[in-house]
């Protein structure tokens, strides 16, 4: 059973999607199994990070634009300057995830949470396919 998330972000930012993933978890009244996470885009991405202290984030994000910097010698610059680094930044993290769940809940650790990384400026929709796979 696959569902398709729609999220809006506002822009670069971490959006925390745990609770909109945890809720396709419970509602399959599957006893457990894997939840495959695959965002439908190249220039966002997806990630499981600490959800206690807001800083991880940002200093992440940070991190990232520091990494693939706006300003860079690229050729791509089709939809404008953070475009390509955009991809760049959805090549170094992850694009699906597997994250198990038991009972309807998810088996994440006690600091762990699931985010859509936006790595444009502008806000967007972005669709992230949920597919859960029950225990055999």
């Amino acid at each position: 059973m696959t569902t398709i998330l729609q999220i809006d972000t506002p822009g670069r930012a971490a959006v925390d999607v745990t609770a909109k993933i945890a809720d396709v978890a419970a509602a399959s009244n599957a006893p457990g199994g894997l939840a495959h996470l695959f965002i439908q885009h190249t220039s966002a991405s997806l990630t499981v990070q600490e959800n206690a202290d807001p800083d991880v984030m940002a200093d992440l994000l940070d991190w990232l634009d520091r990494t693939a910097p706006e300003n860079g010698p690229y050729r791509h610059r089709a939809e404008g300057p953070d475009d390509m680094p955009a991809h760049l930044k959805s090549a170094m993290t992850a694009t699906s995830l597997f994250v198990p769940f038991e009972n309807g809940r998810l088996l994440l650790g006690t600091w762990q949470g699931i985010y859509l990384l936006e790595h444009r400026r502008a806000p967007h929709r972005r669709r992230i396919a949920v597919t859960l796979a029950p225990e055999l």
